[in-house]
């Protein structure tokens, strides 16, 4: 015997705000049995049509809460559909539980990324970085776009998150979001791959979707600032006082190889007198976890002298006065410009510099540049060695030019 089904909106007039709007609530019905929520949208109830279930009008506000009216009634039929489809017997309850994201109705993409984003901000600082956490939530927002401009839903089950959603979602990124590169377009998907990852080993979907998809990235060579540039920015002078620090901050990163994250932490406690009786950095990474030891060299020490007179002053026993990534790298430019320094100049710029133009060109061995980088894995550090080897014949082609004969 098949399912009586209904949906039907209304409005409970009586009970208006202090602005004479009231809530609209949806009312599903399955074999005469009802469940109600609210939608927490408002209409004037003079322009309510009760036997429509829409409001009357043709203003922009109008016309765009109606297609959101439309479009919950369709995603509640895709409920439906989906519990007929899998052979589920279903009751209003849990449609409306399926539609809401919760209790036992089918589960929603977005609802268990909401869940997954909320549980990681808990843990930024611990665990994940500002960055990860931020890449979540962006890489949910853009989930959220896709599902709206594909399907026309707020949201959809995570059954539904096959190939061809993940093709289409990977095609969606390359085309609307213009200025975005193959790579940042793979590091969305494969935030996606986490979260029906998190899915499969619930139970709540039956198989990984992404079992045939592969990650596709472009292999970008790393810039770096080679000696002369290097101490081009380390002796120029400044301008103003904003400049000058942001100059020591990322000059200290050029020779210790610490991340924008790290730095921003770095406090007395992590500076340690090592058996050579010199003092060593040694700090865990926030972004992986792993520990990473460095010496610390004249210029670096010679920068944390300099700013030692107001450590601790805001009560964070912070040894650098570092500000936001963005206005690092917003200062890094003018700085750049004023030192004639074509180069994109970057705060994590200064990671790759300490990696090759300060160690590996000065010949420290690759297993001890990957220990003070905190690497977990020498292949990540042998990135660095390929670079190395394009700046030498870079270095070399101005060498064979000046010893030209007759030039």
């Amino acid at each position: 015997m098949r399912d009586s089904f209904s949906t039907l909106f209304y409005i409970r007039g009586s009970r208006l705000d202090k602005n004479g709007m009231s809530l609209i609530y949806l009312r599903v019905t399955v074999n005469g049995k009802r469940s109600e929520m609210s939608l927490q949208r408002k209409a004037r109830p003079e322009k309510w049509d009760p036997k429509k279930g829409r409001v009357r009008g043709t203003v922009p506000s109008t016309l765009e809460l109606n297609r959101f009216l439309d479009g919950t009634v369709s995603r509640v039929y895709q409920i439906q559909g989906e519990f007929i489809s899998d052979g589920i017997p279903y009751t209003s309850d849990m449609v409306l539980n399926a539609f809401q994201g919760k209790g036992n109705g089918q589960k929603t993409l977005l609802s268990i990324y909401g869940d997954h984003n909320e549980e990681l901000s808990e843990l930024v600082g611990r665990e994940f970085s500002s960055g990860a956490y931020q890449r979540h939530l962006r890489t949910a927002k853009h989930l959220q776009a896709f599902i709206k401009k594909e399907y026309g839903y707020s949201d959809i089950g995570v059954k539904k998150v096959d190939l061809k959603f993940i093709n289409r979602f990977e095609h969606f990124l390359k085309t609307t979001l213009k200025d975005c590169g193959q790579n940042t377009v793979t590091k969305y998907v494969t935030n996606l791959k986490k979260i029906m990852r998190i899915c499969y080993a619930n139970g709540w979907i039956s198989k990984d979707p992404f079992y045939h998809w592969k990650a596709k990235w472009k292999k970008v060579d790393r810039e770096i600032l080679n000696e002369r540039e290097l101490k081009a920015i380390m002796e120029k002078v400044l301008p103003s006082k904003r400049l000058d620090q942001v100059r020591d901050i990322f000059v200290f990163c050029c020779f210790t190889g610490l991340s924008y994250i790290d730095v921003q932490k770095l406090s007395g406690n992590h500076i340690v007198l090592a058996m050579d009786g010199k003092k060593w950095i040694k700090i865990k990474r926030t972004k992986t976890d792993t520990k990473s030891s460095v010496p610390l060299l004249q210029v670096a020490e010679q920068i944390l002298d300099k700013y030692s007179v107001c450590n601790g002053t805001d009560n964070t026993g912070r040894l650098l006065p570092v500000v936001s990534n963005v206005k690092l790298n917003l200062y890094l430019k003018e700085i750049a410009r004023l030192c004639n320094i074509e180069k994109r100049l970057t705060f994590h710029l200064s990671r790759h510099t300490f990696a090759t133009t300060v160690t590996l060109a000065n010949g420290v061995p690759i297993e001890s540049v990957s220990k003070m980088l905190g690497h977990q894995s020498l292949k990540t550090t042998q990135i660095y060695a390929k670079v190395l080897d394009k700046k030498l014949m870079e270095d070399m082609e101005l060498v064979r030019a000046k010893f030209k004969i007759g030039g």
